[in-house]
């Protein structure tokens, strides 16, 4: 018997697929690579930087990242939770001038329990959200439409990041 469930093909989904378990320390490898647009790095701080979502839930999906590998916010010390926070503030406003975003969803998931993908190393989320995308698509198609390439969405952001500094 044939299934009545249409398909939505992601083939660019299988490089997460495929890597998911191959490094868990994607966090402290990737400031370390010295290649900040390759790896969606927008802006680098005194114990954090920014980095956009390779797999976002939508465009302009920001994380916050602390330097120092910790896996709960109650290993933070202030100065790191105090530069997390406010580089928040500033990804909003930057999010906001260029996506003209409607809202924001804003969190961490720590530890395995919440459903991190990367347990040993806390992240904080700001997702970009727009009336639109709560149409049809997530609903019915059970997905969502990133309407920009990573690429594209980087080079736009990147110099109002560069502005930070």
């Amino acid at each position: 018997m044939e299934s009545n469930k249409q398909r939505l093909w992601a083939p660019w989904k299988m490089e997460y697929v495929e890597n998911k378990n191959s490094s868990q320390k994607i966090f402290t490898d990737l400031p370390n690579a010295n290649n900040d647009e390759e790896n969606l790095i927008l802006f680098r701080g005194e114990y954090s930087f920014i980095i956009m979502n390779r797999y976002p839930y939508n465009n302009g999906h920001l994380m916050i990242v602390p330097f120092r590998e910790v896996n709960s916010i109650d290993l933070l010390e202030d100065k790191e939770l105090h530069e997390i926070i406010s580089l928040s503030k500033e990804s909003v406003k930057i999010l906001k001038e260029i996506l003209n975003c409607d809202g924001f969803n804003l969190g961490a998931n720590t530890g395995y329990g919440s459903g991190a993908s990367i347990d040993q190393h806390l992240h904080f989320h700001v997702v970009p959200r727009w009336k639109s995308d709560t149409s049809f698509m997530p609903v019915v198609g059970n997905t969502r439409v990133i309407h920009q390439s990573l690429s594209d969405t980087y080079s736009i952001l990147k110099p109002l990041f560069n502005k930070l500094r």
